[in-house]
């Protein structure tokens, strides 16, 4: 039987994500995706899911949601509040939740995204081998009130975890970003190389799923290059000083000098950052 969720609240830029779309770059379509993977995958060990099954990802502030038949959920990501019909729930346990509840998701106390899977996962059509709503490729790019969410109703006789998981979240607290050098970082000289890495940077307001921005401009005088591929974690070092760390939404081409390439769990540790905290960078081998 198929299930139904109503959104009361949609919270700010729910979506649902999974792992993103791979191999349609050259078509210029962003990989788009969970930008916490990990926490994403959490989700879906303890309810048993598939690790890659896509959930509800919102940023700060969580969805309202009235659950029209029986479901099975989890929630994990940064630390906030929940509480189903009034009564507070934790996350990174399996909830089971009665028809005709309501699920509030409050704003997140330590991190920036929070999520929420589905056992069985939610019932979308996948888009290009994927299930993450991106504008002009998907219906809808993000959750509005009134909207409905489907899945494959559930029996909540069992409320047992199907994994015994003790969530390994320091990251939210981690101020290193580990990154490797990019195709242009050769051509950074080595007292601006040096300045790069010693910088402590604070993430601007403006930072979404697009593009991670920082408040500091470092100066720059390295020539522009022939527009070439980019991938989510891209940092690009603008002529008036910037630097762009790309996030899953990106674009797949860019004409800025690829200097540094953040690395799958540095990407993770910013998607968690609050615009304002601060961050280093930490270059590494690639082996």
């Amino acid at each position: 039987m198929r299930g139904e969720i109503e959104v009361l609240q949609p919270g700010l830029f729910t979506s649902l994500q999974d792992r993103g779309r791979f191999g349609f770059q050259n078509f210029g379509v962003p990989r788009s995706g969970v930008m916490d993977l990990y926490s994403m995958k959490i989700c879906n060990l303890i309810l048993g899911n598939p690790p890659d099954t896509a959930a509800l990802e919102f940023t700060f502030q969580g969805p309202e949601l009235k659950f029209l038949h029986d479901a099975r959920i989890t929630l994990s990501g940064g630390e906030f509040m929940a509480s189903l019909d009034g009564k507070a729930v934790s996350r990174f346990e399996v909830l089971n939740i009665p028809a005709g509840s309501i699920l509030k998701i409050g704003p997140t106390k330590n991190g920036l995204r929070g999520y929420m899977g589905i056992k069985n996962g939610f019932s979308e059509e996948k888009i290009m081998e994927s299930h993450s709503w991106y504008e002009g490729i998907t219906p809808k790019s993000r959750l509005a009130k009134g909207d409905f969410l489907y899945f494959t109703a559930v029996n909540n006789e069992i409320s047992a975890s199907h994994a015994a998981l003790k969530p390994q979240m320091a990251y939210l607290n981690t101020d290193a970003i580990v990154v490797f050098a990019g195709p242009e970082w050769e051509n950074v000289p080595v007292e601006l190389q040096q300045e790069i890495l010693k910088q402590e940077f604070t993430l601007h307001q403006s930072s979404n799923r697009m593009a991670f921005r920082v408040n500091e401009k470092i100066p720059n005088a390295l020539e522009q290059i022939v527009t070439g591929p980019v991938i989510p974690g891209t940092v690009q070092f603008t002529p008036g000083g910037d630097l762009i760390i790309l996030g899953n939404d990106c674009q797949t081409t860019g004409g800025y000098p690829r200097i540094l390439q953040v690395s799958e769990k540095g990407l993770q540790v910013l998607s968690q950052k609050i615009p304002g905290k601060k961050f280093r960078f930490k270059l590494e081998e690639l082996i």
